[in-house]
């Protein structure tokens, strides 16, 4: 079974991953998977382009756990989608150092649900996972997503809305 871990930068899923790989799981991260589908560079928002279409069709699925902010476009058996309340989004994406323009971009994602929207596209509810890391401990967090993994969570999907937050121009 292939787990996908995804959400917006700053949500936790890189912390959360290594838990989970401390934990025994195989964690394989986006970022290692995405080289022969570079595009090209896109300084201005300090991001790379992927052919997110041919890398999604040409990825080959294995037993364990795909993390990063486009795993839930994978052929994946269940999707975790990590969230975080915007605000406080925003407040780790400035303690990353990211300039104020990527830290609005990730902090409306966000607010939008924009990966939850594209992973509902591609995946039934049933095998999606949304929780909400604002307040929650990552070991609580990997606790959370074992459990959805075991079959334990009948219902996992929380509705997790942020539309409050819709309309802030300014994140700081």
């Amino acid at each position: 079974m292939m787990v996908a871990l995804t959400g917006t930068p700053g949500c936790g899923k890189s912390t959360v991953a290594g838990i989970l790989r401390e934990r025994g799981r195989i964690v394989v991260q986006q970022n290692d998977t995405v080289d022969p589908y570079r595009l090209e560079d896109d300084p201005g928002r300090d991001t790379v382009v992927i052919d997110e279409e041919l890398w999604a069709e040409e990825f080959v699925p294995f037993e364990g756990i795909i993390e990063g902010h486009l795993t839930h476009l994978l052929p994946a058996d269940l999707v975790v989608i990590l969230r975080c309340r915007p605000d406080v989004l925003a407040g780790r994406l400035r303690g990353r150092g990211y300039a104020p323009e990527k830290v609005s971009e990730n902090a409306e994602a966000e607010a939008l649900d924009v990966i939850l929207v594209e992973t509902l596209e591609i995946h039934p509810e049933s095998r999606v996972c949304e929780i909400d890391t604002t307040e929650m401990a990552p070991e609580e967090t990997a606790g959370v997503i074992e459990a959805f993994i075991r079959g334990e969570s009948p219902n996992p999907c929380t509705h997790v809305d942020w539309s409050a937050y819709l309309g802030i121009t300014t994140w700081e």
